[in-house]
């Protein structure tokens, strides 16, 4: 098995001169880059909180003790310190439920009904005021459980609404397909960063005053119109993929409509745009950092933060950067794997027994 695996190895690697440079110029760069990279980032590094220590190193060496120092303002923001274990608790449920799905424990509805019910749940325990916890604003929420709550709301608000319009959009009134049309090409059209100024600035001027949601709850909802736009495109294309004969097989079986959609068409269109959905997805966690020019302090914002008021560690932002780069690329690990998962084709179940 061994010497199998390592023949495929080397096949891909050296199998033709084109797949050979490159497999050597790789390996020569890495062999070039690695030693310093070890040698800064581990070997010659300062992880405890040490200031003096750090610049003594005059950036020989990596200073992680600025995440050692600043982490908890980095993860979890200006949330009251003596609530901390609220946020812990919300960033373990939302990210929980995407370790589950990218995992394989969960699955199908129930893995559904976890990321959809874990924002709200969330959202409820950060704010408070139910079952004796202490009311917290939400000016107050900010570093990863700010981030994961922005990205899981966007998610779960935007699929089934995506889908509802990807449906419109084919339906047979010519009134209701412009008029999403022209709201989807609105929204596909216009940078994140202005919508989430209007919602934040300008749709406050269009209601009467004291009425509306608060700011992160206009931000949220502009997220929600906007990812569901991407994601009615992505739906509609699938829809459009899908063999016309499915539909005159399950109408001949005499299924009705809804059971054609909900339990033949839907489940293969979402396996089949599952890798798309997963681009989009992985968008909206990284491009939950622009919440910041509105004044919402996510993971990047929380950062900024920490070191604005702290010249002694600013020196050091490289490194607290890094360490928010690996936060980002696990996140969009699990919400790649989660995809994986989702696209799978159900496993078979137990075949008929032996005929007697």
């Amino acid at each position: 098995m061994i010497a199998g695996r390592l023949g495929r190895l080397r096949r891909a690697l050296f199998g033709d001169p084109v797949a050979t440079a490159i497999s050597l110029a790789t390996l020569a760069a890495v062999a070039f880059t690695l030693p310093p990279l070890i040698r800064w980032a581990l070997l010659n590094a300062r992880f405890a909180p040490d200031a003096a220590a750090c610049d003594a190193l005059d950036h020989a060496g990596a200073c992680w003790g600025v995440v050692t120092e600043k982490y908890r303002l980095i993860l979890l923001g200006r949330y009251p310190q003596d609530e901390a274990w609220r946020p812990v608790v919300t960033s373990l449920l939302m990210g929980g439920g995407w370790l589950a799905g990218a995992a394989g424990v969960l699955r199908g509805r129930t893995l559904a009904a976890l990321l959809g019910l874990a924002p709200l749940a969330a959202a409820a325990l950060l704010a408070g005021g139910v079952g004796g916890l202490a009311e917290v604003p939400a000016e107050r929420w900010g570093g990863l459980p700010l981030t994961l709550l922005i990205t899981a709301t966007g998610l779960a608000g935007a699929l089934p609404l995506g889908i509802a319009i990807a449906y419109g959009r084919r339906a047979r009134l010519p009134v209701l397909r412009g008029l999403l049309t022209a709201a989807v090409e609105l929204a596909r059209g216009i940078p994140l960063v202005a919508v989430l100024f209007m919602a934040s600035f300008l749709l406050p001027l269009l209601l009467p005053e004291g009425t509306g949601p608060g700011m992160l709850g206009r931000v949220l909802i502009a997220i929600v119109l906007v990812a569901a736009a991407y994601l009615s495109e992505i739906v509609r294309g699938g829809l459009q993929a899908l063999p016309t004969g499915q539909r005159d097989a399950a109408t001949a079986l005499g299924l009705t409509p809804w059971q054609i959609e909900r339990s033949i068409v839907l489940p293969q269109v979402l396996r089949a745009v599952a890798p798309s959905l997963a681009n989009s997805a992985i968008a909206l966690f990284k491009d939950s950092a622009l919440v910041t020019v509105v004044s919402l302090y996510e993971l990047t914002g929380a950062l900024g933060l920490a070191l604005a008021g702290d010249p002694q560690w600013r020196a050091y932002q490289l490194e607290a950067y890094i360490f928010l780069a690996a936060i980002y690329w696990a996140g969009c690990a699990l919400l790649a794997r989660l995809a994986v998962r989702i696209g799978a084709p159900p496993e078979a179940g137990p075949g008929p027994g032996p005929r007697p």
